[in-house]
């Protein structure tokens, strides 16, 4: 079956989602004010926006009166991103557009060109910027929108057992179960999957660069997660795992209570199984995705909007930290 005949079958039915749906996933549905318009939302490019204090993902998605969701809404998400995630990247607007298009373009070339109404994570594994994205369009015909953007550490050649980021789309799937951290620390005193709890995004078995030795390509397994708090995290910007993509725990805690990247994975709580590694107080929104695009933006120098570490934060790294994933 054509891949991208059965995404929009999918799509069209989550964007119609009515009210009775929306309850089953979601903790409270009361109509909160929000701080911009959705015409804003969908217009404007992200300017991190100061979010009201208990604005939640029901308000953000609440129906109207015919109990159906506007796909539009969902870029209101950009308010919880700001408020959520501590560490983020304040990205200018023409640059928001550029990485859209790369989405696109990376889409395109793995027949996903007509893929919207659903979150999507972007990576650049560029060594001068190390950023992560999450972008989101409504239909087809609209540009992809940014809805937030955080620093990343992905992966740095080199050294034995360390592996290139891999370029391309990669799908999130119960195929390969994610797991949750157990906050434990390795014979160096660190925890490479971060504080206990933390998601690991698992992308499965892809082929990798070797970044040691003489090159080439062999087995690697893909994962997002977060990673030690203390002395790693602070070094998110530059290119410092063994080939997977490190990020910030809150944002971690973002795509994990959201279910940015859960489509999956809901489609099975929909269908009454159980699954032990979602919280039972996550709030899912319909425009839940499941896609991870890495590419490699080709930049020569650092831009401004995507600063590296400073030298202290570089300095307090223990020996052996680069033996973490």
């Amino acid at each position: 079956m054509n891949p991208c005949i059965g995404i929009n079958c999918r799509i069209v039915r989550r964007n119609r989602l009515r009210v009775e749906s929306i309850g089953r996933a979601w903790f409270g549905a009361a109509l909160f004010p929000l701080a911009f318009s959705i015409a804003q939302a969908a217009g404007a490019p992200n300017r991190d926006p100061a979010p009201p204090v208990d604005i939640t993902a029901s308000s953000v998605a609440a129906p109207d009166a015919a109990g159906l969701v506007d796909p539009h809404r969902a870029l209101l998400l950009r308010a919880l991103f700001a408020r959520d995630v501590k560490r983020r990247l304040n990205v200018p607007a023409t640059v928001q557009q550029e990485y859209g298009e790369r989405l696109e373009a990376a889409l395109e070339q793995n027949q996903l060109g007509s893929l919207a109404g659903e979150y999507i994570v972007l990576v650049d594994r560029n060594a001068n910027v190390q950023a992560l994205f999450i972008y989101f369009r409504p239909t087809p015909s609209d540009k992809w929108v940014m809805i937030g953007a955080a620093p990343v550490a992905t992966g740095r050649p080199g050294e034995f057992d360390h592996f290139v980021t891999p370029l391309g789309v990669f799908e999130h799937t119960p195929d390969n179960m994610d797991f949750r951290a157990e906050g434990t620390m390795n014979q160096n005193g660190i925890r490479g999957y971060g504080k206990r709890d933390m998601r690991i995004f698992d992308l499965g078995w892809t082929q990798g660069e070797r970044g040691w030795g003489k090159g080439g390509m062999s087995q690697m397994r893909f994962q997002m997660h977060a990673t030690d708090p203390d002395k790693l995290e602070p070094l998110l910007g530059i290119r410092h795992s063994k080939g997977c993509v490190r990020i910030p725990a809150s944002l971690n805690v973002f795509l994990d209570h959201y279910g940015i990247l859960d489509a999956e994975y809901q489609a099975l709580v929909e269908s009454g199984q159980s699954l032990w590694v979602l919280h039972s107080d996550r709030q899912v929104t319909p425009w839940a995705g499941r896609y991870i695009v890495v590419v490699d933006s080709e930049r020569k120098t650092r831009p401004a909007w995507s600063p590296a570490p400073g030298g202290k934060a570089e300095a307090k790294v223990p020996a052996g930290a680069d033996t973490a994933d």
